[in-house]
């Protein structure tokens, strides 16, 4: 039997912070300094004292009746002193333990361990421990790891361009951000210039703003851009950090990732208890072949918005043979693809705000002509983020499909300005979904919509599928009655 480690004395202490307010009520009544007043407090202070010395015994007692108990089967956390909560997870029901080596804990020895199963619908850990190095070390011995012994079905550490590429595309949406940064770089020259130009045609009691105000435009909106090309940079280099490092090594039954510069992180995940693989491009990356590899597993990513990261840059033709390694599978078999007449039910909206933006800047520029060259700006950054939306989703309309390979389920779909590859198990699918629009129903085409277990509820659909289609998908994987639409 361990106790967690005597830092945790400080987060229990912590929950009973509220009892603060009354020496806080006590020092606002001497706030004013009166001799008589303060005298008054000071003889008081044994009470202050007294409310401190309570928070830290009541720290005190939760902690000392917290106890982890490691048996050969499961690990038992039992907590209260008198009402007992106890916690036991069999080891074999773990889909993921994170072992997580902070920098500021590494001085007291102190390491968390977030240990997680397939239970629940939050995504919030279902074992939560701090411990020091050697109750780690024993826990870790009881769970199942990577049989090295037996020799590694695999192992990979990518290179540090592969880290930093993928840092640079899952960075707050890097190519959002350099848009944004430019639109108020530009966009406060445009306004200066407007003003500017209207300064002596103003009224004369208006006249009297003084010009440096005027100045402080463009500075304000080089600020605001600034801001976000900062905030990109910031979470650029926290991913440097976490994921620099990055390692992975796994057999047929576990997969182990290790990453981390400040704060070591050390993943033991269950491959059968993985949900779904998601295979992750942007437009750059499809025309390159490259790929970024996600997955969803209970408890992996969940912790300070870490990405489920299982490979972060690879081309796309390597792949196939290490996700087999790794119990991933990728086939070709029963293909369903969208009818070539989808196309526009996959572009139809940046293309009507395409073409709108057009009219809408001519009208302003006709009726504001002050005002000409922030509406023409202002359209042309609406025609860029347009226009790239329809290459992203004619592409789409090209390449997303559904595939039945053998037990796989494979969804290759678009979702914004991103293209996902979804590789399922059939027993991990909860629900199938087939819904038609008025429109659909007129072209026989709908959108056939899965969901798969997991702590978040996420939508992978397909759009533009033939109704006959859908039903074969329904009959191939079981669900007889499930589509009722007619053919």
């Amino acid at each position: 039997m361990y106790h967690e480690h005597p830092l945790r004395i400080l987060k229990y202490s912590i929950k009973n912070i509220w009892l603060l307010i009354f020496p806080l009520l006590r020092g606002l009544h001497a706030i004013t300094f009166d001799a008589d007043k303060l005298y008054r407090w000071l003889k008081g202070a044994w009470f202050d004292i007294a409310v401190i010395g309570a928070i830290i015994i009541f720290g005190l007692i939760r902690w000392y009746f917290s106890r982890i108990t490691l048996t050969d089967e499961a690990v038992i956390h039992t907590e209260g002193a008198f009402v007992k909560i106890r916690t036991a997870i069999p080891y074999s029901s773990f889909s993921s333990v994170t072992v997580e080596h902070s920098f500021y804990l590494r001085p007291f020895g102190a390491m968390r361990i977030y240990c997680d199963t397939s239970a629940g619908i939050f995504s919030s850990s279902d074992m939560k421990l701090l411990v020091n190095k050697n109750v780690c070390e024993e826990m870790m011995k009881k769970i199942p790891r990577v049989r090295e012994k037996d020799g590694i079905a695999y192992n990979h550490k990518p290179n540090l361009i592969s880290i930093l590429l993928f840092s640079v595309f899952f960075s707050s949406s890097f190519s959002g951000v350099v848009y944004v940064a430019a639109f108020f770089f530009k966009g406060g020259d445009i306004a200066k210039d407007i003003i500017s130009a209207s300064f002596d045609r103003i009224t004369a009691e208006t006249s009297k703003i003084p010009f440096h105000v005027i100045r402080k435009i463009p500075a304000a909106a080089i600020g605001i851009g600034s801001f976000f090309i900062v905030t990109w940079l910031l979470s650029f280099t926290i991913n440097m950090l976490r994921y620099y490092g990055f390692f992975i090594k796994s057999d047929k039954s576990r997969i182990e990732v290790t990453c981390g510069t400040f704060t070591k992180r050390r993943f033991t995940i269950t491959a059968k208890q993985i949900n779904y693989a998601d295979l992750r491009q942007n437009l750059i990356m499809k025309i390159f072949n490259a790929v970024t590899v996600n997955i969803s597993c209970a408890g992996y990513g969940s912790q300070n918005k870490n990405i489920p990261v299982l490979f972060p840059i690879r081309k796309k033709k390597y792949l196939n043979s290490t996700l087999e390694k790794i119990g991933i599978s990728l086939g070709s078999k029963n293909v369903f693809r969208p009818k070539l007449t989808s196309l526009w039910q996959y572009i139809w909206q940046p293309v009507i705000i395409g073409l709108c933006a057009y009219p809408l800047s001519e009208a302003a520029a006709l009726f504001f002509p002050k005002f000409a060259d922030l509406s023409y700006f202002a359209m042309i950054m609406v025609e860029i983020p347009s226009i790239w939306m329809i290459l992203v989703k004619a592409a789409a309309a090209a390449t997303s499909k559904i595939s039945i390979y053998e037990e796989k389920i494979i969804i290759n779909y678009s979702k914004g300005f991103g293209f996902h590859t979804v590789i399922a198990d059939r027993k991990r699918l909860a629900k199938m979904k087939v819904t038609q629009t008025p429109a659909q129903r007129v072209f026989r085409k709908c959108t056939v919509s899965f969901y798969f277990n997991g702590e978040s509820v996420k939508r992978h659909c397909v759009k533009g599928i033939k109704v006959k289609d859908a039903c074969n998908i329904g009959l191939l994987l079981g669900y007889n009655e499930a589509v009722n639409l007619r053919r």
